[in-house]
């Protein structure tokens, strides 16, 4: 279908360009939301009568845009979720959540302004993009942790997860080198050392052995003298 644009569509065009685009994304939101018209020549009539006007408004609501845009932009957005020790949350961080943040620190945004390309599922920082307007669009951040103390050390840069596994191969080779057993072995393995140690007491009794009967035979050659 064509279609006349009466604001900037991403990846469509600008505000007056006439565009082919498919049947159900015409009737089911470019039209329904206002955002197109259909390009008949009465359509057509009307836009260039109105063009001026149209453009006028736009310029108006993306000067508005864009002066929200330069309070909500870096915004942060904090969110205590409960999560797994390797950083999956048990749930996930929303369109919903992100604008409830963001109303709360007094910014006026709605769900259809929020573009989160998939729930947020583990904890960290992660860029939102909030579209004030279609040619104003800004990034806020959702800083997802498990604790305010977490949420902190995200602010200043510090990326948990990966403190959490640096610590954790810390600690195991903490208690290697504590067990003397070397990191590197297959599940099952037995160390070299243990392995010698193992072979020394068979060594010791077959010396005893050797004695025993270096013993018994002296003993035998008295008693036959």
């Amino acid at each position: 279908m064509e279609i006349i644009l009466l604001e900037r569509i991403e990846k469509l065009g600008s505000i007056g360009d006439v565009v082919t685009v498919k049947d159900g994304f015409a009737r089911n939101f470019l039209l329904p939301q206002k955002k197109a018209l259909r390009a008949n020549n009465a359509n057509k009539a009307v836009f260039e009568a109105n063009r001026e006007r149209l453009e006028k408004e736009n310029a108006e609501k993306r000067t508005v845009a864009e002066g929200a845009g330069e309070k909500v932009a870096g915004a942060e957005v904090v969110l205590i979720r409960a999560a797994s020790n390797a950083g999956q949350l048990y749930g996930s961080v929303s369109v919903r959540d992100m604008v409830a943040g963001l109303v709360e620190q007094g910014h006026e945004v709605d769900k259809k302004q929020v573009i989160l390309g998939a729930p947020i599922k583990v904890i960290g920082m992660h860029e939102v993009t909030v579209a004030l307007h279609p040619e104003v669009h800004v990034t806020v951040k959702a800083n997802v942790a498990r604790s305010d103390d977490e949420a902190e050390l995200q602010s200043q840069g510090i990326d948990v997860l990966a403190q959490m596994f640096e610590d954790e191969q810390k600690e195991l080779a903490e208690q290697a080198d504590a067990n003397s057993i070397d990191p590197n072995l297959e599940p099952g393995e037995i160390p070299a050392e243990l392995l010698d140690e193992g072979a020394a007491p068979e060594a010791d009794a077959t010396e005893a052995d050797e004695g025993e009967t270096a013993e018994a035979a002296d003993e035998k050659a008295e008693d036959d003298v």
